[in-house]
């Protein structure tokens, strides 16, 4: 899946917001169902916010009493403690309805803590609450946990094992294509109409099947394909370019796959074939380029002038973008999009990022090509995570 280039370009992975002061916890106050930082710190999965003060000695877990016992027995930390005793010395000292905040901060009057640095992502109530009675709150820009950019052989591991259920659903989808029956140029498949949302559910009952979630599965035809993010609606049509990108989370590991092929259903006209050329040349100079210390804008730039030595450039026409106009990869784990980057946006690649490599090109009225495999990034090179092959005719 792709991830525009919004953020404004600042050295290596961007500049930490901290004081001169060192702060003497990280704290993070959030679901870890949503908060990949959290999941990653304690290995918990809960639906609700909890706490985590992470100091040098010790990961300190402040839980509701639905959660404490759970939490004890499955979190990866030092002490896990209920909230309900802080937030009660909270009242005693006066507070009649003591808030998160309040809690932590009677835990803090306990154990001396007077700086914390949080992710930007941290509720700004919170944030306030904790000024207020005089907790000093440093915000760090993501990467908030240096760690999570480097995996270890494990973390590679799952996200294998995604990328290879997500291959045998991606290869079921494009054989449903192929298996089509073309009827005044529409598809069908089983008596039926085969539409982008009959494959999208397709796709996502065979990840389940797997254990994986699919969400937001793009399967766009035609010009809806040039709009590298538009999901696609109604009648998958042959002759033109299909765009499949699929991007699903592993409910067991929580690590998350990314692929993106192209097909067409049938002959191909010429002019997607010098995209498609195109493209696969963009993403084989990639591969070349991408190895420890080498800087991702440097790469994407060389992607770029790959696809427009093939007579592709990038441009605004009519109010819209046309060409290659998004980056060329971006890291892949807990979360879809993860850092670093390979685009636009300068980034230091070191050995043990996961990032994709999904090159594109986009005309109105010729149609939308992108090629997504997954890659670590090595001492020398990069490993190829992504198996599946790369065939444009179906």
């Amino acid at each position: 899946m792709i991830i525009p280039d919004r953020r404004p370009p600042t050295s290596d992975l961007g500049p930490k917001i901290v004081s001169p002061e060192p702060p003497q916890a990280k704290l993070i106050i959030a679901a870890s169902e949503a908060d990949a930082n959290l999941y990653y710190a304690t290995q918990f999965l809960a639906p609700d916010a909890f706490v985590l003060v992470w100091t040098r000695d010790e990961k300190v877990l402040l839980m509701s009493d639905l959660e404490v016992d759970r939490a004890r027995a499955q979190a990866k930390v030092d002490t896990v403690l209920p909230v309900r005793v802080y937030e009660e010395r909270a009242k005693a000292s006066g507070i009649e309805r003591p808030t998160v905040p309040d809690a932590v901060c009677a835990f803090f009057a306990e154990r001396g803590i007077r700086r914390v640095v949080v992710p930007g992502s941290f509720p700004i109530e919170h944030g306030d609450a904790l000024r207020a009675r005089g907790i000093e709150v440093q915000v760090r820009r993501e990467p908030f946990l240096d760690e999570r950019l480097v995996k270890t052989p494990a973390e590679v591991e799952c996200i294998v094992r995604a990328m290879r259920c997500t291959e045998a659903a991606l290869d079921a989808a494009i054989n449903v294509i192929r298996d089509a029956d073309v009827v005044d140029g529409t598809l069908r498949w089983q008596g039926k109409i085969l539409t982008s949302e009959v494959l999208q559910r397709f796709i996502a009952g065979r990840l389940l099947e797997e254990g994986l979630l699919a969400q937001r599965t793009i399967v766009a035809c035609g010009d809806a394909a040039c709009d590298p993010h538009n999901q696609g609606t109604g009648p998958l049509r042959a002759g033109e370019a299909i765009i499949i990108d699929v991007f699903p989370r592993d409910e067991t590991s929580r690590y998350f796959a990314d692929i993106t092929r192209t097909v067409v259903k049938g002959s191909a006209p010429e002019a997607l074939r010098k995209m498609y050329r195109a493209v696969a040349a963009g993403q084989e100079c990639a591969f070349r380029l991408i190895r420890d210390g080498a800087d991702g804008d440097a790469v994407h730039r060389e992607v770029q002038a790959t696809l427009e030595k093939h007579g592709f450039r990038t441009g605004e026409v009519d109010g819209r973008m046309q060409g290659f106009f998004h980056g060329t990869g971006h890291g892949l784990g807990l979360e879809v999009h993860e850092l670093p980057r390979v685009s636009k946006t300068p980034a230091t690649l070191h050995t043990g990022n996961v990032v994709t490599v999904e090159p594109g090109l986009y005309y109105p009225g010729v149609g939308g090509v992108r090629i997504e495999d997954v890659v670590v990034v090595t001492e020398r090179g990069c490993t190829n995570l992504t198996a599946y092959p790369k065939t444009l005719e179906v």
